[in-house]
């Protein structure tokens, strides 16, 4: 094939301006994210049953919907939560599950069991969503002149600006902190009394007078003879003002006169709720909560919301605007940009490298030309597989620069080597280079492909990770062998110039470097003198790496600086919100007095834990990068001085926390502990358990911040009602049910029309009557006989303590435990010292680890067979290169060196063992395998022509010195610019580059001394009979 090309070299360039131009192509059309999606799929189902408590929702709706769902396809787990008027049912399924199969499946269950869901369920429905964790932006609009107020806003927004966000391509949902306008009924309970009236009397008339009516039309065929017109009938359809409203009778008294809704309650246009609402900086706003669809660009999402709402902008009415408050697409756009320079860096870097090598333009220029070229084909490659330009596929390229540049390397230094010492033309030279190194360029290539290999068959969110890498570095390096054996030798055959190795050997590098391999090959022979004891020393080196590496703290991905973290704010169950708005505030005001803050949201009765009157979530927003140096001024920064001076709120619980790097995989970061009854023994007794664990956990120095998520009890007031009594008076149980939802609950009575939005008719007893639990002793109800009975004859209220919101997890009740690992320890030693005193637990409880957690312990159980994989398939690639059994070791053996290098360089900088890190390790296994390689098959060439053992391996360690240390420099310093990085994403650059850069120093310095002791004391023990070699073409 090389001969092929060597003679027709403008073939092999039309190949190569082929591959850039689709590589161009593709590049333009790939999708751009800071992530693969690396999330198992899930599924939601979202109940709404206003006024039911947390069991009532539970025992109802989500136990009933939950029975269904056990057993559906590629299910991982499910986990439910209830509480007040509403329910979450989350199925999580295995990556790579298609979720819209799965949800038709998931539906269908459910239809067998809706028609036992309670009548209100039914009636507002289950809709079922493919829930995002993660928001990508947050829109506010806000009133420049304060003459709005949080419901004006969002009415506006639901009617004009929501909608039109939906529509954007790749948004996926759009959720507003806020709620719409409503027709609000506040009933008097005295006035009812008064008129003998029930609030069921009021919601029947309601319903009954605000309807729409189909009522046909006038000679509507088949008419009488001789009709001449025909016309609709209309009669007066749906009411729109509170006036028309109040206006409602109820009921006509025999004098004549009329009881009409205004005289037993206040109607107004209020809210649809008041249970959640957002602010920005203090200040009211609607804000819209927009989530990415799964495989949409987030980058291009962000921009066309952006630039839709400047077209919305234009019409909105005078004194209300809009901002960005919060916008997660900047970390990916600089992290990635960040990378992408990198890029950059790296290329120059290694072309200076092969500048100072080569001596000149002309031997660097070609392997400047094919590192673009196998770029572009790599890109090709990744679109049409379907994969996105990502930091990790951004990062697999950084680490092929310094691979893709080796095999051109090795092609033209031959050839310049060929061209000195025997004086042919740059042609005869390319032919007979080709010939000697053809089998290293595959070697090295198929090694390095088959190192990658394994990763590519792996499950869950790491396999993701892991397959972004492997793919990206496996189609690098099939494009740099395609490159190798068609436009290197094409372009050494027409552009070198034989004149030139003459001048090469008068420059003043490389008389140095003559010095250097002399040197070099005197220290080899006396090693080589003393090979048993250099193998003792290599022992030592692979216990030491062993040991290092068990030393290493684990952890799942490296903890980023994203420019923005959230604050979870959580009161004792049971206080109001206007006690909550109060704690919320001071948490708003300390973070607008930092420099380093540009924006605050706060949400008040919504929280990652859970909703209710006693929960807030803040969202930060801090300035750019640039502006904020220095480890004080970064995120963990501010959160650790805002931690320190929230402990002094004693009203609260407060929580600032660095959102996790993969925000998919959970909303807040740390480990994710479910502690189950598996055995039935009620909520009372898990609550013991779960106290007995976090005192355990608050003495273990391994964790830090272990807290419960979820509400705490809170309290409530049970209604004992006197059934038997109920009878004696003639009161209808299911009268007093409707009487009970409809006057302390929100009854929902049907719908009216506003602006063109269908908005809802909601009746509820007025605040003052909900105040204490003797106000609502005096609600009305109806008996048979039509007579008044106050609900204080026939209940007794009692103040008892329960939970406000109910978890459960693969079908047992469950309690959330979270918390982080303290400093100077990993994830991974958290999470065992959790399952230490899971071991501790009584018996009948339980535990499984869910989300990340879940995910990291499938990684720690695939680390170790990924490496052994990978080491496995390297040693039958050489097997079936070599024809040996025993030459493969020879090159296997240098592997523990680089691991050496880089469990140092890691240990050293205090990083833990992640998975960026064991990608890295796994491209040192492939590295220092290729070095090897490099000396052991010329050396084996040379052994097989008859020359002897030693000297053979001598003379193969000379002609090999300037290449293996060409490339070797050329890739250190190629992945430096990742190790020494600043700026937005910078741990996870760190990551990657220290492990490289420490293992590559390592395989190389130790490499070319102990390689050569490798290869004699194997051919000594296992000699091997020369075979017969076919030439090659």
């Amino acid at each position: 094939m090389a001969r092929f090309f060597i003679h027709r070299p403008i073939f092999a360039w039309v190949i190569a301006i082929l591959i850039l131009l689709v590589g161009g192509i593709a590049l333009k059309n790939l999708p751009v994210a800071q992530y693969p999606p690396v999330a198992a799929p899930q599924i939601a189902f979202n109940v709404t049953y206003p006024g039911a408590s947390a069991q009532v929702v539970e025992d109802t709706v989500i136990k009933l919907i939950e029975q269904q769902m056990n057993g559906i396809e590629h299910l991982l787990y499910m986990e439910a939560s209830s509480e007040l008027g509403a329910g979450t049912l989350t199925l999580t399924f295995e990556p790579g599950t298609n979720v819209d199969i799965s949800s038709v499946e998931a539906q269908n269950r459910y239809k067998r069991v809706e028609a036992r869901l309670p009548e209100d369920v039914r009636r507002l429905g289950v809709p079922v969503t493919k829930p995002q964790r993660n928001y990508l932006m947050f829109v506010a609009i806000f009133s420049k002149d304060g003459k709005r107020n949080a419901t004006d806003l969002s009415s506006y927004a639901a009617a004009n600006v929501l909608d039109p966000l939906l529509r954007v391509p790749g948004v996926g949902e759009a959720i507003l902190f806020g709620s719409e306008y409503s027709m609000r009924i506040w009933l008097k309970p005295e006035q009812l009394i008064a008129y003998g009236l029930t609030p069921a009397d009021v919601k029947a008339a309601l319903q009954a007078q605000n309807v729409q009516l189909a009522t046909g039309e006038l000679n509507q065929a088949p008419a009488s003879p001789g009709a001449q017109v025909n016309a609709v009938i209309v009669t007066r359809g749906r009411l729109k003002t509170p006036e028309e409203f109040g206006n409602v009778v109820v009921r006509a008294l025999p004098n004549g006169a009329t009881v009409k809704v205004k005289d037993v309650a206040r109607v107004e246009l209020g809210a649809e709720s008041y249970d959640r609402y957002a602010r920005m900086n203090g200040q009211p706003i609607a804000a819209i909560a927009i989530r990415v669809a799964p495989g949409a660009n987030a980058l291009d999402v962000a921009k066309s919301v952006k630039s839709r709402m400047a077209e919305l902008a234009r019409f909105f009415p005078e004194g209300v605007d809009w901002a960005v408050p919060y916008d997660t697409s900047r970390f990916v756009e600089i992290s990635i940009f960040e990378v992408v320079k990198t890029l950059g860096e790296a290329m120059i870097l290694v072309f200076i490298v092969m500048y100072v090598f080569l001596g000149h333009w002309r031997t660097t220029l070609i392997p400047a030309v094919v590192v673009p070229v196998a770029l572009a084909g790599a890109t090709a490659g990744l679109y049409a597989f379907g994969f996105s330009i990502n930091v990790l596929t951004l990062f697999a390229m950084v680490l092929a620069i310094g691979v893709l540049v080796d095999d051109a390397i090795v092609v033209v230094e031959n050839v310049e080597r060929i061209m000195r010492e025997e004086r042919l033309s740059p042609l005869a030279a390319t032919l007979k280079a080709m010939d000697q190194i053809l089998g290293a360029i595959l070697g090295i290539s198929v090694v390095l492909s088959a190192v990658f290999m394994p990763m590519l068959f792996f499950g869950g969110s790491v396999g993701a990770i892991y397959r972004q890498f492997a793919a990206t570095l496996i189609l690098t390096m099939a494009f740099s062998v395609l490159m190798a054996l068609s436009l290197t030798p094409a372009m050494c055959a027409t552009l070198l110039k034989p004149g030139e190795a003459e001048e090469d050997e008068k420059r003043g590098f490389n008389r140095f470097f003559g010095k250097v391999t002399t040197r070099y090959h005197g220290l080899t022979a006396r090693i080589l003198a003393r090979s048993g004891r250099w193998m003792v020393i290599y022992l030592a080196i692979v216990v030491a790496a062993g040991w290092l590496f068990a030393k290493l703290p684990g952890s799942f991905l490296p903890d980023e600086d994203q420019g923005y973290f959230i604050t979870l704010v959580q009161l004792p169950g049971g206080a109001t919100q206007e006690r909550t708005v109060k704690v919320l505030s001071q948490v708003e005001q300390f973070y607008l007095k930092q420099p380093e803050v540009e924006r605050v949201i706060g949400v008040v009765g919504f929280s990652f834990f859970g909703r209710g009157q006693n929960a807030a979530l803040v969202f930060t927003r801090l300035k750019d990068w640039d502006e904020r140096n220095g480890p004080e001024h970064s995120a963990q920064g501010v959160i650790g001085r805002a931690m320190g001076n929230f402990m002094r709120i004693k009203e609260a619980v407060i929580f600032a926390v660095n959102p996790p790097p993969i925000p998919e995989l959970g909303a807040v970061g740390g480990f994710d502990f479910r502690l189950l009854d598996r055995s039935g023994q009620g909520r009372e007794a898990l609550m013991d358990v779960r106290n007995m664990v976090l005192g355990m956990a608050s003495q273990d120095k391994r964790l830090a911040g272990v807290r419960p998520e979820g509400q705490e009890p809170g309290p409530q007031v049970y209604l004992d009602i006197d059934r038997e009594k109920a009878q004696a008076l003639q009161i209808d149980m299911a009268n007093l049910n409707d009487t009970l939802s409809s006057a302390i609950g929100v009854s929902y009575v049907n719908d009216f029309v506003r602006a063109g939005r269908i908005l809802r008719v909601q009746m509820q007893a007025d605040a003052d009557l909900r105040k204490t639990p003797d106000d609502l002793l005096k609600l009305p109800v109806r008996n048979r006989l039509g007579d008044i009975v106050l609900l204080g004859e026939i209940a007794k209220p009692k103040w008892i303590v329960g939970l406000p919101k109910l978890d459960r997890y693969n079908g047992n009740p469950s309690m959330k435990i979270a918390g982080t690992a303290a400093p100077g320890h990993s994830t991974g030693e958290a999470m065992q010292a959790m399952e230490d005193i899971a071991t501790k637990l009584p018996p009948g409880f339980g535990f499984e680890w869910s989300g990340t957690s879940f995910e990291e312990r499938l990684a720690g159980a695939q680390a170790p067979i990924l490496f052994a994989l990978s080491l496995l398939v390297v040693f039958l690639a050489l097997a079936a290169l070599y024809e040996s059994w025993a030459i493969p070791f020879s090159v296997i053996l240098v592997v523990p060196l680089g691991i050496l290098g880089a469990v140092l360089a890691v240990y050293l900088r205090g990083l833990p063992n992640d998975v960026f890190f064991k990608v890295g390790l796994i491209a040192i296994i492939g590295l220092s395998a290729k070095n090897a390689i490099l000396i052991i098959e010329f050396a084996r060439q040379l052994h097989d022509e008859g020359m002897d053992l030693v000297a053979a391996t001598l003379e193969a360690c000379r002609l090999r010195l300037r290449p293996i240390l060409m490339t070797s420099f050329a890739f250190i310093l190629g992945v430096m610019p990742l190790a020494i990085s600043t700026g937005a994403g910078a741990a996870g650059r760190h990551a990657v580059g220290t492990g490289v850069v420490g293992g590559m120093i390592a395989a190389t310095l130790l490499a070319i001394f102990l390689v050569p002791v490798f290869f004699v004391v194997i051919r000594k023990r296992f000699p091997t009979k020369p075979r017969e070699e076919t030439k090659h073409d």
